[in-house]
Formats: structure tokens, sequence, C-alpha cells
């Protein structure tokens, strides 16, 4: 009994309370939101609510366990975590649905009728294997034949989730492959030769690459007439209505206009920023935007104080993963760039999503708990006690 106690003390004295504490609180305000914007949608039912809970108990627990085994031991088993990540993503191909009014078949319908969309898991699973690619690479990532593999790793998910029909998602793994790069100490020309190439090649990409769908909602976005606002602009135009409707202080939680009666499409999911807006105003967006800016932050001085390059390329990557999706969600909601669906990380309604989300934080735990410093420290405490 003695040895648990002290086991206990050992990880509370090393985790990162901070951590704990903003992830925590930022998901329990996301899930007073989710009960907000589902209660009346679905019928005044809790299911939402419930569902958003037993996701952040269980990303908890996934904390507490996955932080104890070191990461630099369980990322040499990267082929395995490439299976994980990879294998349901392929299965999509196959066996895939897509939910509501989607025609992405980016789905699995796993037992217990849950919805699994596995480019969330894909993301975690990439953060580990590109980063220890990186660190196994060493020093070579800044010769030009060996950032050409790392090029090709970083490729196989875009492409992947993009045939997959989610380019929402592959962006976001685009921008994370970026971010890494940049933490493992690839060459700046690299990124500016890279940059110049996209900025030639965006034409084409609009004109070959984007469906018809993608085409409409950029060309509505900038060059929009009236019509468009009940068709492409729909969305974005209820969710500015629903955010002016707001002001400063809101209408009040579970008081907002549109929220409360459905009106905005998918006000609980990509657009729940737009309910907090009209619940609770701009000092409510900004709140959002702080909490979600402080975790993220934390990630990083994690991955900067871990003095390894595999821990400050994983938390690069969790990072990045996390704020992307943040600025594209938010520039969504204020009409900034069109519709992609990403959703607000924490925030957005999806108990898979949520647990995923918390599978990437329990990595970054891993780090801060078997990091050099962290290791010391402790070693140095259990001197101390005998």
């Amino acid at each position: 009994m003695k040895i648990i106690f002290r086991r206990i003390a050992d990880y509370i004295r090393e985790c990162d309370k901070l951590l704990y504490i903003l992830c925590i609180i930022t998901t329990l305000f996301g899930c007073v939101m989710v009960l907000s914007t589902t209660y009346n949608y679905y019928g005044q039912s809790f299911g939402q609510f419930i569902t958003q809970l037993g996701a952040l108990a269980l990303g908890i627990i996934a904390m507490i366990v996955i932080s104890n085994f070191d990461y630099r031991r369980f990322s040499k088993f990267w082929f395995i975590i490439a299976a994980i990540g990879i294998v349901p993503v392929i299965l999509t191909f196959f066996i895939g649905y897509a939910p509501g009014v989607t025609d992405d078949k980016a789905w699995l319908m796993l037992p217990g009728n849950i919805s699994f969309q596995p480019s969330e898991l894909f993301k975690i699973c990439f953060c580990i294997t590109f980063g220890y690619h990186c660190y196994v690479l060493g020093e070579r990532v800044k010769k030009f034949r060996y950032m050409l593999l790392l090029c090709i790793h970083g490729a196989i998910p875009v492409l992947l989730i993009h045939f997959q029909g989610d380019d929402g998602s592959a962006l976001v793994f685009a921008l994370m492959f970026v971010g890494m790069m940049f933490a493992a100490g690839v060459k700046l020309r690299y990124f500016i030769i890279a940059l110049s190439v996209a900025a030639v090649a965006l034409p084409f990409i609009y004109l070959f690459v984007m469906n018809p769908d993608q085409q409409a909602r950029i060309n509505a976005l900038f060059f929009g007439t009236e019509s468009d606002y009940l068709k492409t602009l729909y969305q974005q135009y209820r969710g500015r209505v629903a955010m002016a409707n707001g002001g400063i202080f809101g209408q009040g939680l579970f008081n907002g206009t549109l929220v409360q009666a459905s009106g905005i499409p998918y006000g609980y999911n990509d657009f729940i920023f737009t309910a907090i807006g009209e619940e609770l105003g701009l000092m409510g967006c900004i709140l959002t935007l702080m909490l979600l800016a402080a975790i993220y932050i934390r990630i990083l001085y994690i991955g900067f104080r871990s003095n390894s390059k595999l821990g400050l390329v994983i938390c690069t990557g969790v990072f990045t993963m996390l704020a992307s999706q943040t600025i594209i969600n938010v520039g969504m909601c204020l009409w900034l760039i069109p519709v992609i669906g990403v959703t607000l990380p924490l925030f957005s309604a999806g108990g898979t999503s949520l647990l995923c989300t918390y599978l990437g934080l329990s990595v970054v735990m891993s780090i801060k708990m078997h990091s050099d410093e962290g290791i010391n420290h402790l070693h140095r405490l259990r001197l101390n006690d005998n």
C-alpha cells in the first residue's frame, strides 16, 4: 500500500498539473456548450452531453496510463503505431459510411452504434511515427535525399485522406507535416522553395484538384451574391447572425435565439464557436481562444523543455494539429475562409474525436513525465526520501 501511495504521489509531483487543469476546464466548458446546442436539437436529450463527459473521463484515464510509459520506448514500435493509424483509414474505402449530409465516407461504424472517424486517430499516430523518423535521421534531415524520404512519409496521410474525401483533415495533416519538418531542423530554403511551388500550383489545384462544390464555396466567399446566402454561404451567414446577436456579453447560456432554435447548421459541431458567440458574446469567444492558446503554448513549452528532438518534434506535431484546426475552424466561423469541415478541438461535439485529442495530449504528458529533467528530478526526490 505504501508503494502505491508513493507512486501516486510521484505521479502528481511529476505530471504537468497546469496542462491537466487547462484541458479539464476547457473540455468541461466545451461539454456545457455541447449540451446547450444539442439539448433541443435532439429533442431535449442529454445524450451528446453524456457522450462528451464519457469521452472526457476516458481521456483522463488515457493520459494517466499512457503518460506512465516512456514515449521513447513505445516510439520504437512505430510500425505497429503506423498500422493502428493507417489500417482503419484504408477500411473506410471499403466499409466506410457518410453521416448526415456529407458525401465523404470517412467514418466507420463500431459495435454499439458508435461512429468513428479514423483520420482523428491517424493524426496522433502520424505525430509519433513522423517524429520518430525525424529523430532517427538526426542531422541528416538537412540533406536533400533524406528530406525527400520525409516528404514521402508526409504525403502518405495527406493523399490517403484526400482520396477519402476529407480535404479539411488532409490540410491539417499537411500543416502538421510542415510544422514537424521545421522543428526537426530542415533548412529554411526548402520551405521557401516549397512555398513558391505551392503558390504557382494554386490555380492548377483550384481547376483540377478541387471538386465543383469546393470551387463554389471559394467563389461564393469572394464573389458571393444574395442568392448565395441561402445556398453556399447559408451556414456561415447564420453563424454570423448568431455572433451579431451575442454582442459583447451574449444572450445568456441556454438562451441563444438561433442556438436554442437549432438555427445554426452544425452549431454543435463545426460551428460551435458561433454558438459561443451568441450565448456568451465576444467575451465568451475570447475566453475560448485564451484557454485553447494556453494549452497550445504549454504543449510547445513541454517540447522545448524535453531536451530531446523526438519530444520536440512530437509536441510540435500535436501543437500544429490542434492550433491549425482552431485557426481553420474560427476562420470558417468568421467568414474568412470557406467551410471545409474542421472541428474546434475540445469543444465540438464528437466523443471519439475528443478522446483522440486526449490521446495526443497523453503523448505530450508522457514527454513531460519522461524528459531528462523530469527523470533526474524524480531520482533526486527518491534519494531524499531514503
